[in-house]
C-alpha cells in the first residue's frame, strides 16, 4: 500500500461521487446513517461509560459506513449488517479496530480536557459557540486527520493501528489541497441547500415550518457527506503486493 497524491480538483470529484452514490441507494444509505446516529444517541445516554463506549466504537462505525458506500458503488443494496463489518474480519483485525477505538477515546478526552483547562467550562445557556468549544475543535483536528483513513487502512489493508494513524495523517497532509477543496465544497453545498430549504419552509409556514423542513434535509446532507468519505480513502492509497510493510509514498 502506498500513498497516491491527487490534484486539488479531486476534492470536487469526491463530493460529486458521494452525492451520486447516495442517490444510487438513498433508502439504504440514509437508513444506515440514521441507525448510526440513533445508536450514538442511545449509547450516550448511559451514565459515565456511555461516552467511553461511544468513542470506542467510532472507528468501527466509520468503517461500517464506508463499507456501505463501497457496496453502493458496486450496485448492491447495503444491508444493516454492513455496519458491523469491522467485527467480522477476524480476531486480529477486530483487536486492531478496538485498539483504534481506545486510542480515539483517549485522544478525544485529552483534547476536551485540555480545552476545558485552558479556557474553562463553557457557561450554560450561551447561544454562541464558546471559546472552550472552539479550542476543543482545534485540539481535535489532528485527531480527526489521524483517524480519517485509519479504520479503512486496518480493515482493508491490514495495517497495524500505529502505522494506520501515521499513514492517515500523512495522506491528509500530502493531499491537503484536495481535502481543502472537499471541505469547502461540502460547506457550500450545506449552505446552499440549507438556505433553500429554510426559505421554502419559511414561505410555507414561518420559522416553525422552516425548522421542520431543515432538520430532515440536514440529516440527508450528512448522510451524503458520510458516503463521500469512502472516495477520499479509495483515491488516497494504491494497493501493492506488500500492504503491511510499505509506508505510503515510497516506491514499491
Amino acid at each position: 500500500m502506498k500513498l497516491n497524491i491527487v490534484p486539488a480538483r479531486t476534492g470536487i470529484q469526491w463530493v460529486k461521487l458521494g452525492i451520486q452514490t447516495f442517490f444510487r441507494q438513498p433508502l439504504a444509505l440514509a437508513g444506515l446513517f440514521l441507525m448510526y446516529m440513533a445508536a450514538v444517541i442511545l449509547v450516550a445516554q448511559v451514565p459515565v461509560v456511555g461516552v467511553l463506549v461511544g468513542g470506542l466504537l467510532v472507528p468501527a462505525a466509520t468503517l461500517g459506513l464506508m463499507a456501505a458506500s463501497e457496496e453502493a458503488t458496486k450496485g448492491r443494496f447495503p444491508m444493516p449488517s454492513v455496519l458491523i463489518s469491522a467485527f467480522r474480519a477476524g480476531r486480529q483485525r477486530v483487536r486492531a479496530m478496538l485498539l483504534l477505538g481506545v486510542l480515539y477515546t483517549a485522544g478525544s478526552l485529552l483534547a476536551t480536557s485540555l480545552a476545558s483547562l485552558l479556557a474553562g467550562t463553557p457557561a450554560p445557556g450561551v447561544g454562541e459557540i464558546d471559546t472552550t468549544t472552539l479550542l476543543a475543535l482545534a485540539f481535535h483536528t489532528p485527531l480527526f486527520l489521524m483517524f480519517w483513513h485509519a479504520p479503512a487502512l486496518v480493515h482493508w489493508h491490514g495495517v497495524t493501528p500505529a502505522k494506520s494513524l501515521f499513514f492517515s495523517l500523512v495522506a491528509c497532509l500530502r493531499n491537503f489541497g484536495a481535502f481543502l477543496v472537499f471541505g469547502t465544497a461540502w460547506l457550500a453545498v450545506f449552505l446552499i441547500v440549507g438556505t433553500a430549504f429554510g426559505l421554502l419552509g419559511g414561505l410555507l409556514g414561518g420559522p416553525t415550518a422552516a425548522r421542520a423542513v431543515m432538520m430532515p434535509a440536514a440529516l440527508l446532507m450528512a448522510a451524503m457527506f458520510s458516503t463521500s468519505i469512502y472516495f477520499t480513502f479509495r483515491d488516497s492509497f494504491v494497493a501493492t503486493s506488500d500492504t503491511e510493510q510499505q509506508p505510503p509514498g515510497e516506491p514499491s
